[in-house]
């Protein structure tokens, strides 16, 4: 079982985004008051049906309330409306890996990436989605990228290491494993994997040829931060 880390949920009440679909509805919003914000957009869609921003910020407060249905159809509406935020494609893209939908959620990741290219958790979120699908050089490169523009990701490195392990680049997840259980002792996954593969490097017969890949454990790239 894959375990990736946390990198990948972008609060729709973003500080740095200077757009407000409604002052008082986003002061519940970035309060963490999900049903008094769902209220207050509720209405707010209710008069202006094509505020895209304000079907962003309802379908954000909607999936902090496990209402995952109505979270994906509100960011359907405002990328429909024309809203051009690269967090709502990267939550929608979010909400289409909960779902086992990799070929959406790689088009919203996409269109994150294109949107909004120095942030990390845009590359790091489309890599995870190019490993699903098995194509392992397009998410090394992504994955790359993501840790360009912000090193201290451990769950970035742990992915990479992995993609590495997939491709029989075992000495290089080797390391980038053991690297990463001295910088950040805590991060169970990393411990978990290099054991993993250690032991797997062990058991081979030094006449084998390619290791078998063994499971490897990822933290969830869902969790908000």
């Amino acid at each position: 079982m894959l375990i990736i880390g946390n990198a990948g949920f972008v609060r729709a009440a973003d500080p740095e985004n200077s757009q407000i679909c409604d002052a008082t509805a986003d002061y519940f919003l970035g309060n963490d008051d999900y049903p008094e914000a769902v209220r207050l957009h509720r209405l707010i869609v209710e008069q202006r049906p094509n505020d895209a921003l304000a079907h962003y910020h309802l379908g954000y407060a909607e999936g902090m309330m496990g209402q995952t249905r109505n979270e994906l159809e509100q960011y359907q509406t405002a990328a429909l409306l024309g809203l051009k935020d690269w967090d709502l494609y990267l939550n929608l893209g979010r909400v289409y890996l909960e779902q086992g939908r990799i070929g959406p959620a790689t088009q919203a990741f996409q269109t994150a990436v294109a949107l909004g290219p120095d942030h990390p958790e845009g590359h790091f979120n489309l890599g995870l989605a190019y490993e699903r699908q098995g194509m392992l050089d397009a998410a090394s490169v992504e994955l790359n990228k993501s840790l360009t523009l912000d090193p201290s990701q451990s769950d970035a490195r742990n992915m990479l290491a992995l993609v590495d392990a997939e491709q029989g680049n075992y000495l290089g997840a080797q390391k980038i494993w053991t690297e990463l259980t001295r910088s950040e002792p805590n991060f169970a996954p990393a411990q978990a994997n290099l054991a993993i593969l250690e032991s797997a490097l062990k058991r081979r017969a030094p006449a084998e040829g390619a290791l078998a890949v063994p499971s490897f454990q990822s933290a969830s790239a869902l969790s908000p931060q």
